[in-house]
């Protein structure tokens, strides 16, 4: 996701319900979704197939879970000099790790953050130091923290609609998919539209063993939604992610301060780590952002203790992700 690209798509209501939709559930069949828009299912998929042409819509992805796979994801901030072929080496060689489940480009306190799957911690302090030596002469700071949990909101932007949120990570659970199950993973994860049909024909299986399959994975959380990608440079918004500390934490607060940004039109994650917790925010402007970020401190005084304020240029689910749990 790019901010601040050139043509900008207009969209009209019914555009915007079939985003909000898809980014509910991508695999809805077009004709429920034309019912849904009061449609026809060819003007639906007709819609659908612009919103992707335009590239407002960059994938269908399919959110899988790794901490019901067994794995624990750690995280790694990175501020860097501004040496440009090293700062491509870097992103390059992240790219292509199978370790990197997401990574994203910012303005502000931190350059690049990035997650990192492992199941055991000792393999994760092997990379980072791995990692550190081999960009010792880009890296100016570097800091850490672990996920603990994460909220994902349906894209309320579109509609203003509100729907419930997914979540993400939480308890790690060792469940373990065979290799059918990892193959259909593999597919999914950036095809989630595939029809049953066409992935039984891809993996020489059945339809209702697909469907099958796919139930079980969702019934151990393994796949815990289906959603779009969205350029919302196209749409001329932005993402700015708030990292907050907190101070005098109780249960009380917590669950105050989670039902309050729960509410926020903007939010697109909360992202809940170790050491300090994250939002992520889409927005018109700065301005819009900065307003959202003042009341939220105005309503927490005594619980918020400092926001650091990122802009997110790129966000990527990295190409080795479909290689790294498969």
């Amino acid at each position: 996701m790019l901010n601040m690209v050139e043509n900008v798509v207009q969209l009209d209501k019914i555009d915007r319900k079939i985003l909000f939709e898809l980014d509910k559930n991508c695999r809805i069949s077009t004709i429920k979704l034309a019912k849904m828009v009061k449609k026809s299912r060819q003007t639906v998929e007709y819609r659908i197939n612009q919103l992707v042409k335009k590239g407002v819509i960059l994938k269908f992805q399919t959110a899988i879970n790794p901490h019901k796979m067994g794995y624990k994801i750690h995280k790694i901030y990175l501020k860097l000099k501004n040496i440009p072929e090293e700062k491509k080496r870097l992103f390059a060689y992240l790219r292509a790790s199978s370790n990197v489940y997401w990574m994203g480009e910012f303005s502000g306190r931190w350059d690049i953050i990035f997650g990192i799957f492992e199941k055991e911690d000792y393999d994760f302090y092997e990379f980072k130091n791995e990692l550190i030596s081999k960009f010792n002469k880009i890296i100016i700071e570097e800091e850490g923290d672990i996920l603990i949990e994460v909220k994902q909101y349906t894209k309320k932007y579109f509609t203003n609609e509100f729907a419930e949120s997914t979540m993400f990570a939480g308890r790690i659970e060792e469940n373990k998919p065979d290799k059918l199950d990892h193959k259909i993973l593999k597919i999914l994860v950036n095809n989630a539209r595939i029809s049953l049909v066409e992935l039984a024909t891809k993996l020489n299986s059945t339809a209702i063993v697909m469907k099958n399959r796919i139930k079980k994975l969702e019934k151990l959380g393994i796949i815990i939604q289906y959603r779009i990608a969205v350029e919302i440079g196209k749409l001329n918004l932005e993402l700015y992610k708030a990292i907050i500390k907190f101070d005098k934490y109780s249960k009380e607060k917590e669950k105050r301060f989670i039902d309050y940004v729960s509410n926020l039109n903007e939010i697109q994650y909360l992202i809940q780590n170790i050491w300090q917790t994250e939002l992520e925010l889409v927005v018109e402007n700065y301005k819009q952002y900065y307003e959202a970020i003042e009341k939220l401190k105005q309503k927490f005084p005594d619980y918020i203790r400092n926001v650091d304020s990122l802009l997110m240029i790129t966000d990527e689910w990295t190409p080795g992700f479909d290689k790294s749990l498969f």
